[in-house]
């Protein structure tokens, strides 16, 4: 019997529907009973993260991640993932204070990056505050990934793509992401990560290759293996 899966999503909706068509399509399955058992609770009231973040004002998102994560405790999940990268800065205080683990989506990823990019340089696109916080830059340098963080105006055009297109329900802004992935590449990048649930989403739409490294993806195929159900071979 496979172990359920809580999925703490809705930080945005949008990432959190690619997020269970990226399982369903990466689970090996002949028929329904093939896939996992999964609770996608959906808590789109989750203040934004990154205001939260610059702003010092961690209490109340910090409370209400703890109060999500122990439902899905109580309702029988024997493991949680959140689909939203800058909330794991807020997973890692809660961590100690529920009985089951965070598949951690940030530290996955930086493992995976890890097996082909050590010594190399790598950017790391996120919100402003994932990247204030370090949440990757200190994981990457641990196991020797360097990380590359955007000037300003380039770190513009990533939170103009996340907050002004994805999350008002817009396409990617195209022109603007190619000004950035050529920057990127003109800066000798091994990889990218796309360290934003929406931008997932982006990679989807516009079909990034895998220079652009998807921790949302990296999060799919953890939950798959750790609930007990085979992982689709590539």
């Amino acid at each position: 019997m496979s172990k359920l899966i809580g999925i703490i999503g809705g930080m945005g909706p949008m990432a959190s529907q690619l997020f269970y068509k990226m399982v369903t399509n990466m689970t090996e399955a002949g028929c329904d009973q093939d896939h996992l058992n999964m609770i996608i609770y959906s808590d789109a009231s989750m203040k934004d993260r990154t205001s939260a973040i610059l702003n010092g004002e961690y209490t109340e998102i910090h409370d209400q991640l703890l109060a999500d994560a122990k439902i899905l405790e109580q309702s029988g999940c024997e493991a949680i993932g959140i689909t939203c990268n800058t909330a794991h800065f807020f997973a890692d205080m809660i961590k100690d204070e529920i009985n089951i683990p965070i598949i951690h989506m940030v530290q996955e990823t930086v493992d995976q990056v890890a097996q082909k990019a050590k010594g190399e340089k790598v950017a790391v696109l996120a919100t402003d505050g994932t990247i204030q916080t370090k949440l990757y830059q200190d994981r990457l340098e641990k196991v020797g990934v360097v990380p590359f963080i955007l000037p300003e105006d380039m770190q513009k055009i990533v939170m103009y793509e996340i907050y002004d297109r994805i999350k008002k329900g817009k396409p990617c802004d195209f022109e603007k992401w190619a000004v950035l992935d050529k920057f990127i590449k003109d800066a000798n990048c091994k990889n990218a990560i796309l360290a934003c649930t929406e931008l997932s989403i982006i990679k989807e739409e516009i079909h990034l290759d895998d220079f652009y490294v998807d921790p949302m993806k990296v999060l799919a195929a953890k939950v798959i293996e750790f609930s007990g159900k085979k992982l689709k071979k590539a």
